[in-house]
């Protein structure tokens, strides 16, 4: 089960910072991951800064409909926590 997503906060660019209710959270960079039709409009930063946390979806949704599995985020937000605690 994927924890609850308790926060996402706006860094820079397509960074956004996100932490669950497990206690994982790391500053996920987007910009890589926005192809296809329902994401391009996002890589405007303007754009895909207009995001909002759905705590119904568990996830972060855009007024343009698009929006990302919170499977995805843990994930890439789990991933960046550990290459955090692996520096120095």
């Amino acid at each position: 089960m994927i924890p609850l997503l308790e926060s996402a906060e706006y860094v820079t660019g397509h960074t956004i910072r996100l932490r669950f209710a497990d206690g994982t959270e790391g500053e996920v960079d987007m910009k890589d991951e926005l192809w296809g039709e329902v994401f391009e409009p996002l890589k405007d930063p303007e754009v895909f800064l207009q995001f909002q946390l759905d705590r119904e979806l568990n996830t972060l949704t855009w007024p343009s409909g698009a929006d990302l599995a919170p499977e995805f985020l843990y994930e890439k937000a789990a991933a960046q926590q550990a290459d955090a605690a692996d520096r120095p």
